[in-house]
């Protein structure tokens, strides 16, 4: 079993003022007895471009008996003469695998990084920092909970593109705030070997971005969220590595010297077997001890030292195929049971874990949470059926019963366990969206400048406002991609490098032009309204599919919520009008009373009495809008 209080990087001081650093690394199969030998090489950062000085070399001693084979040491960092080594600041250290046969000493594998960092720089090398006292960070959350999993609306975003920095996130709370957001979903926030990569290519899964902010950075963004009331989930790839992660490259460095040289065994990889069929890198075995343990020592740290809410598991859709799929459940359901301990998911009366576990599972997202204790899910069928009306495709009833997730097939609730092991059930749903950081931006599909990646025409920019009511009005789950908003007009390629590799930072400027604040408006109303009103956040929709699309391209529905703890019975009836016109549509409200329009209740005031159950009402619905009435 992993221990991570044994691999990693571990400095301290002796009472002489010496520095000192415990490296461990586990190489299952790789032992001293066969010929090998683990070499750490360490250089003070300041010193790394200096030609004269050379990089300190250290062997770790492979511990007979581990079962996972530990090569570790404990080497003194004293100082070198015309050299930083040995005083305080940032150090950067990487491995090298040698095999020795008689007097042959031959190099493996020149260069790989600790699977099991805890920090480091650009690029492949992993990090520590010696100084004389390390204050520990002082978390300000303790009164923080998770939201409920029905209150969630989500921004996704890139954390470079959207504002540089994890401080940079932070200095937008009050921007998302405003626009009814309470959870972060962050693109894969560990260091990458590149300058800029969306880091689904991972090499480090325990080591926050140095570009980013590193592992303080990202601390301060999550105890400031949570001052704010807003969650932050990681976007993990647990299903397949970047070929020079080390439990790929080094055994298959192994591999190929024992191709040559018989007389040497050639132990397997402990995590990877095969490749990823779309060609994403090397990929992880679920099947395998070592895989699981690694990403659940993964997630528990995420968990425990970075105060996250959960995560985003990438490529679950390639993951959840046997014998994989078991392997994943244990992952989802050991990580649910460890979060039954930690205070912020625990919920008011209910049992169950707050914990946030998505998985990227377009195509089985119904299955996987029927099956395991995800309790949400990535799904593509909204953002397909949004991209195919906006282009000028049909607007069909199947639009429409997208927006009610009970109609279209997903369970409201999964059988799980509380923390004294009683069954109870737990709320899952799916992410509902119709932009996200895998398609171009919405405006794109509604036509495009001129140009090589033509960038979407946001003269057009009305035309998402109906998708935008839909959104924040539907069941499931709203997420938001970053700039949607104010309608940015990144395409993205089908394929290619350039998918992942170009930097599309989010245009700010868009936030004040006379086509981006509207739309901001609109956004903020429809926050506004699904964060105070219980029925736009509940499960109960009744779609108007008589009176919806009788030859135009205008949607009705009302959502519900019961009378529940003094609180009153609640309706809204939603209309969308996808249409360059202004269409009429008579509808039986459900309720006689009041029901006043909200979105642009702020600049104009329009009632409407109904005066029995059931009564039909006339509304004109202006073009590429909406309106909402709420009973009052």
């Amino acid at each position: 079993m992993i221990k991570m209080s044994e691999v990693g990087a571990f400095p301290s001081i002796t009472v002489g003022g010496v520095f000192n650093v415990t490296f461990g690394v586990y190489l299952p199969g790789i032992k001293s007895s066969d010929g090998y030998e683990v070499v750490v090489r360490i250089i003070h950062r300041d010193d790394r471009f200096d030609p004269t000085v050379r990089a300190r070399d250290f062997t770790l001693d492979w511990q007979a008996g581990h079962p996972l084979d530990l090569w570790s040491n404990t080497v003194p960092i004293a100082p070198v003469a015309n050299s930083r080594f040995g005083r305080e600041g940032v150090y950067l250290y990487r491995y090298q695998l040698w095999r020795i046969s008689g007097a042959d000493r031959k190099l493996i594998t020149l260069w790989f990084t600790d699977p099991f960092a805890r920090a480091t720089d650009i690029g492949r090398l992993s990090a520590f920092t010696l100084a004389p006292l390390t204050a520990s960070f002082q978390w300000t959350d303790s009164a923080y909970r998770t939201p409920e999993l029905d209150d969630l609306v989500v921004y996704e975003l890139q954390v470079e593109e959207f504002n540089d920095t994890f401080d940079g996130v932070i200095d937008r709370l009050t921007y998302f705030q405003s626009l009814g957001v309470n959870c972060l979903e962050l693109m894969p926030v560990t260091s990458m070997k590149l300058d800029f990569d969306w880091g689904y290519g991972p090499l480090h899964y325990f080591a926050p971005s140095a570009r980013f902010g590193g592992p303080e950075g990202l601390k301060r963004l999550v105890d400031a969220a949570h001052a704010a009331g807003i969650a932050v989930i990681l976007d993990v790839v647990y299903e397949h590595v970047d070929q020079m992660f080390c439990y790929y490259m080094v055994y298959n460095d192994v591999y190929n010297d024992a191709a040559a040289n018989s007389s040497t065994g050639a132990p397997s990889s402990p995590m990877i077997r095969g490749f990823n069929k779309y060609g994403f890198g090397p990929k992880t075995d679920f099947t395998a001890d070592f895989t699981l343990d690694y990403f659940l020592s993964a997630n528990r740290m995420w968990l425990d030292e970075y105060h996250v809410d959960g995560f985003r598991y990438d490529e679950v859709t390639d993951l959840y195929e046997p014998p994989m799929d078991a392997g994943y459940r244990s992952l989802v359901e050991t990580t649910y049971r460890h979060s039954l301990g930690i205070d912020r998911f625990r919920g008011r009366g209910a049992g169950y874990s707050r914990i946030i576990q998505c998985a990227e599972a377009l195509g089985k997202a119904r299955d996987v949470l029927r099956q395991s204790y995800t309790n949400c899910c990535w799904q593509d069928d909204l953002l397909n059926k949004a991209e195919s009306a906006m282009s000028g495709g049909n607007l069909d009833e199947s639009f429409a019963h997208q927006l009610d997730t009970r109609f279209i097939g997903y369970p409201d609730t999964k059988q799980v366990v509380d923390a004294s092991g009683n069954q109870i059930d737990m709320p899952v749903a799916p992410f509902q969206y119709i932009e996200s950081h895998d398609h171009s931006q919405l405006i794109v599909f509604a036509g495009t400048l001129d140009g090589p990646l033509a960038p979407g025409d946001r003269s057009r920019f009305y035309k998402l406002q109906p998708y935008a009511i839909a959104l924040y009005t539907l069941q499931g789950i709203p997420m938001l991609w970053q700039g949607q908003e104010f309608a940015d007009n990144y395409p993205l390629p089908d394929s290619g490098l350039s998918r992942i590799q170009l930097r599309r930072d989010t245009h700010w400027e868009y936030f004040y032009d006379d086509k981006g604040f509207p739309l901001i408006r609109l956004y903020r109303r429809l926050g506004s309204l699904r964060r105070n009103n219980r029925c736009l956040r509940s499960r109960e929709s009744f779609y108007y599919f008589q009176q919806s699309l009788q030859g135009n391209r205008v949607i009705a529905y009302h959502r519900h919520a019961d009378a529940i703890d003094g609180q009153p019975e609640e309706f809204a009836m939603v209309v969308l009008n996808f249409d360059d016109a202004v269409r009429t549509i008579r509808l039986p409200f459900p309720k006689a009373g009041v029901w006043r329009e909200m979105l642009d209740a702020d600049v104009r005031s329009l009632d409407i009495t109904v005066g029995a159950d059931g009564e039909q009402q006339g509304i004109n619905v202006p073009s590429n809008y909406g309106m909402v009435f709420m009973r009052i």
